[in-house]
Parts: structure tokens; C-alpha cells; sequence
């Protein structure tokens, strides 16, 4: 098991945080040399990301106020932090120290990240499926969480000039690059959005301000720019009327689409969920699109399934169409368009 849970953070310091957090990736590899750390983080949930739950339970900690000198090597708490080369002791002191409330943390939490900057191409995608549905929007989002993307019509966008879209007296604003030769159509019209469901089988209320801590410490200490846009996100949750649902979100979507008005296009859509899914399971929530799809129109906008490229499926009058809208990084901050 300590070999597998090695192996878990080695990958993670290369392939996640290289580039991204110099403070997570030295202390991955640093924990998988590390058999009191990595017995530690074996507390974490079936199915879980260990590596990202033991920094989030470490981040939470520290962002609920406990004192340590660890603090002062997280740019998300200090100004100047210190040295990343000096941080493994007091992490490992740390941890060791408050074993006890960082084991109940594993137990309990879920990696449950939300990004909201990945509505920089939900914008316009949701543009695109307006244009061929020509009815207002209703939402069903699976693996919504907090529901911050419920919202992405809240929000105003820029795409590497000075033009903004979207809700342009919006206090959340999300920029991104767009590569590649082609550009999304992009409109001064924000789509109608009729309804928003969001399903999850642990959704998160955000006028918890635990859960709200929460979410924040999952959020990578160097990553300010993410933070800032979480905060003013969560305003918007906390403000507006979602509908979120506790549940199984594949079980869930036939009976949720036949309560829609068919005035209503129905837009299922997911980001960096599927991946959580068995395989047997992704291929039922196709088969219920099209299924659902036999008897009114749907979209379904989702990555994870059969790549992890943004895919855009929908059904008109009993017909498929099957697109691949382009490459999506994963907090959003570029992605290409194709449709």
C-alpha cells in the first residue's frame, strides 16, 4: 500500500503541481519518501485523491487560525513566504502534531474543487447551443458542488482584448486565452436561462462557512487569482435561487428533463466529473441522453468520458449530433475551439 500511496504523490508533484505550486510539489515528493505521511494519508476516503485532501486538511487548518510556524510558508497566508526548500519539517511537524483533527478531515471531506473560470468556455459553448435551440436554457448540472457554474450568465468575460461579454456590470470578471487558428462566435447576447438544477451526491452549501473554508483550502496557496474569483463567486451563490439536489446525477436526469417544459431546452453539463465515474457508468449517462433525447431535444455538454477534450452531443427531433468543441485546461484559463 505505502509503494501505491509513493507512487500517488511522486505523480502528483510531476504531472499536477510542476509548474503550478513549487510548494506542493516539493512536499509530494518529500511525502513519498515520508512512511509517517504517507500512513497519514492513507485515512483518506475510497475513491479519494489522498494527495489533495491531505493539503486541503492542512490548508483548512491553517485557515481556520492554528498556529504554527507552517503558516508562514503559504503564500495564500503571508506576504513574503518563506523558503519552499525549508518547508518539509515544519509540514511533517505540522501533521504529526494535529494527526488526530487531519485524520478526521480525510475521513470526512471531499475533493469537491469548483471552478468557476472554467465557465470562460461554458460562455460560449451556452452561446452556441442557444443559437441552434432557440429557447431559453434550463440547466442540470452533474457533480455541481457549490453550483458556482450554474451561474456562468452572473459572470463577464474577456478573451485577450478589451471587449467584454457576458454581464458586463458583473463584480466577477474571467479572462482566458483562447489557442488555435479558430475563435467561438462570440455575441453581445447573454442566452436565457430558464432554470438551474444542480445535482451532487454532496452538494455544498455555501452559507456554511465551513464549507466555504472548505472549498477555499482546496484551492492551491499559490494560486491567488483562483481564490480571488471563488470569493466573489460564492457571493453570487449565496445571492442567487439554485436548485441543488442530493443525489446521483445519472439516475436522476430522465425524471428531472420530463419536469422541464418543452419550451425549455434542456442543457445537461459537466466539467472534470466523469473522471470520478466507473466506466460502466459513464456509458449509462450517455445511453440516458439518448434516451432522453429520443422523445425531446437535450444537450449535453461534458468532458471525461471519451477523452478529455469538451464534447457537445445533442438531439433535435429524434436526431444525434455528436461535436468536439476543443482542448480545455483544467482551471480554464485557455482552451482551442472547433465547432
Amino acid at each position: 500500500m505505502k509503494i501505491t500511496q509513493s507512487n500517488k504523490f511522486r505523480n502528483f508533484a510531476i504531472t499536477e503541481c510542476k509548474g503550478s505550486s513549487r510548494l506542493y510539489e516539493f512536499l509530494s515528493l518529500k511525502i513519498a519518501e515520508d512512511d509517517d505521511l504517507l500512513e497519514l494519508a492513507s485515512h483518506a476516503r475510497e475513491g479519494q485523491p489522498s494527495s489533495n485532501l491531505i493539503f486541503g486538511a492542512v490548508h483548512y487548518l491553517l485557515l481556520q487560525g492554528m498556529d504554527h510556524p507552517l503558516r508562514e510558508f503559504y503564500p495564500s497566508l503571508v506576504k513574503n513566504p518563506r523558503k519552499v526548500e525549508e518547508s518539509f519539517l515544519p509540514f511533517k511537524n505540522f501533521c504529526l502534531t494535529f494527526s488526530e483533527e487531519i485524520v478526521q478531515l480525510l475521513k470526512e471531506k471531499l475533493v469537491q474543487t469548483n471552478e468557476v473560470r472554467r465557465c470562460s468556455y461554458l460562455f460560449p459553448a451556452f452561446q452556441s447551443i442557444y443559437d441552434i435551440a432557440k429557447k431559453p436554457l434550463a440547466l442540470i448540472e452533474i457533480g455541481t458542488s457549490a453550483g458556482l457554474q450554474l451561474l456562468w450568465d452572473q459572470y463577464s468575460y474577456s478573451y485577450g482584448t478589451d471587449k467584454v461579454y457576458g454581464n458586463k456590470d458583473s463584480a466577477l470578471h474571467i479572462t482566458a486565452e483562447v489557442r488555435g487558428d479558430k475563435t467561438p462566435n462570440l455575441q453581445d447576447f447573454i442566452p436565457p436561462v430558464a432554470a438551474r438544477i444542480g445535482i451532487d451526491l454532496h452538494p455544498i452549501d455555501l452559507r456554511d462557512n465551513e464549507n466555504a473554508l472548505w472549498l477555499k483550502a482546496l484551492i492551491w496557496p499559490e494560486h491567488h487569482e483562483r481564490r480571488a474569483l471563488f470569493e466573489k463567486a460564492a457571493e453570487y451563490v449565496k445571492a442567487n435561487e439554485l436548485r441543488l439536489i442530493k443525489g446521483n446525477g445519472v439516475e436522476l436526469i430522465r425524471d428531472l428533463s420530463s419536469e422541464i417544459p418543452k419550451e425549455y431546452a434542456v442543457c445537461v453539463f459537466h466539467t472534470h466529473v466523469a473522471n470520478q465515474m466507473p466506466s460502466n457508468v459513464r456509458t449509462s449517462l450517455l445511453e440516458q441522453v439518448q434516451r432522453i433525447g429520443a422523445v425531446r431535444e437535450i444537450f449535453h455538454l461534458y468532458n471525461n468520458i471519451l477523452d478529455r477534450n469538451l464534447h457537445l452531443d445533442y438531439y433535435l427531433d429524434g436526431k444525434e449530433y455528436k461535436n468536439v468543441v476543443g482542448e480545455t485546461e483544467g482551471h480554464g484559463s485557455w482552451f482551442t475551439w472547433e465547432l
